[in-house]
């Protein structure tokens, strides 16, 4: 079975590398040619496809990744995995589009296509079914097979992966769903299937809008907590201990990756559109959580303050650019806003981050560094902003002159937490 796999970043390619394993004959098509050329070297930039798995799937010939619009002709089954990032507040499905219209090229009587970005309900059909009938002059549902299947996707989480991670399935009628189906069922553990793709692209949403207005809560709380000499943190584990009713959220930085800061907006984006209506809960969880860098700033703001220290000229170590634990993902990271607002205020940045090795947005603010004893100990103040494993965090409560946690990792008298 020859699958084509479009996108090949977060989404894409841990999608192509389990379909390689399955006994797919899978091409990874992507318009980036140096991601392009850094898989044909056997060098994955993705930390949840290890080097080893990547040539493994080269030296068998079951992984080809190209540039080659024309490697698509022939698939069986084709999966859109392109962004779907925010432009000036608004959805921008260009990587769809751009996608859908490549694949209608190549469409053959008996295919199937399965959308994976995140996106608004009524994409699959509304958006991406008109571009394939139109490119290829066949019908959807007749011709061939649509539906959607959302990506679950978590970077760096060993226990629930791709293989092992339930995976929502639909299509645009029976014999879409069927095929979509049968698809993943040669790739994950178990398939849930839902009635339409609209339901499975709002199921997308609902996912991840529960997590940013939960954690919207925690961080509102936290702040407030603060303010009335409350520990936030001893009180979520005290209310943790109830063994029903509740679900432990934990404050932090900010949110990150492309799911909280982006995929609700799409939801909320719709629902004005099509209904003419505000999505309050959304719009009050952006509010409150894309403040959370300038809530961190301020705290430091105030260490400072308290110490008869300004923070121009302070020397500040920042440990962890990527938006959570033990990933190198640094999309939408608000690492990079305290960075960014910590400059403007004159104060001399660094930042170590093992796991990050792509370029970002601050690197020309910043000077990047090793976590060392050294380092953390001339740091005027030390932020913990992403609680990798790789940090050493008793050598860094143990160094560190001031430490400012926002996960609540270290412990000690020089340690003030979030």
């Amino acid at each position: 079975m020859i699958t084509v796999v479009v996108g090949l970043g977060y989404v894409g390619l841990p999608l192509a590398m389990r379909a390689a394993e399955a006994g797919h004959e899978v091409i990874g098509y992507d318009t980036d040619a140096s991601r392009v050329g850094r898989l044909a070297a056997g060098d994955s930039y993705i930390e949840d496809v290890p080097a080893e798995q990547l040539a493994k799937a080269l030296a068998s010939g079951s992984f080809r990744p190209t540039t080659d619009a024309g490697a698509c002709a022939g698939f069986n089954v084709a999966v859109i995995a392109t962004p779907t990032p925010l432009r000036d507040g608004l959805p921008d499905l260009s990587y769809i589009d751009a996608a859908a219209r490549t694949l209608a090229r190549y469409l053959r009587a008996g295919a199937t296509v399965v959308l994976e970005s995140t996106s608004y309900p009524g994409t699959t059909q509304e958006y991406v079914q008109p571009m394939l009938e139109q490119g290829s002059g066949l019908v959807a549902g007749r011709d061939f097979y649509l539906g959607y299947s959302p990506e679950r996707i978590d970077p760096g989480n060993v226990t629930w992966t791709l293989t092992t991670t339930p995976k929502v399935v639909s299509g645009i009628d029976e014999g879409s769903l069927t095929a979509v189906k049968s698809f993943y069922e040669t790739i994950v553990d178990r398939t849930v299937p839902v009635a339409s793709p609209r339901e499975a692209e709002l199921a997308k949403l609902i996912e991840n809008t529960f997590r940013h207005v939960n954690i919207a809560l925690v961080n509102e709380l936290a702040m407030f907590a603060h303010d009335l000499g409350i520990d936030i943190w001893e009180a979520i584990r005290a209310a943790s201990t109830k063994p029903f009713g509740f679900m432990p959220f934990t404050p932090g930085p900010g949110v990150g990756g492309h799911c909280l800061p982006i995929d609700p907006s799409y939801l909320s984006w719709r629902v004005e559109r099509a209904l003419g209506k505000t999505f309050r809960f959304v719009e009050l969880a952006d509010d409150i959580n894309s403040h959370m860098p300038d809530y961190v700033v301020s705290r430091l703001v105030m260490a400072f303050n308290a110490r008869g220290q300004a923070v121009r000229g302070t020397r500040i170590l920042l440990l962890g650019l990527a938006y959570k634990k033990n990933t190198g993902d640094a999309r939408e990271s608000p690492a990079v806003r305290i960075a960014e607002l910590l400059t403007a205020l004159g104060a001399q940045v660094r930042a170590a981050d093992p796991h990050v090795v792509e370029p970002t947005p601050v690197d020309s603010l910043i000077t990047r560094v090793e976590p060392t004893d050294e380092e953390v100990a001339a740091a005027d103040a030390v932020v913990m902003l992403a609680d990798h494993d790789a940090f050493d965090v008793d050598a860094v409560a143990r160094n560190a002159r001031y430490l400012f946690d926002c996960r609540h990792s270290i412990a000690g008298h020089n340690v003030e937490s979030l």
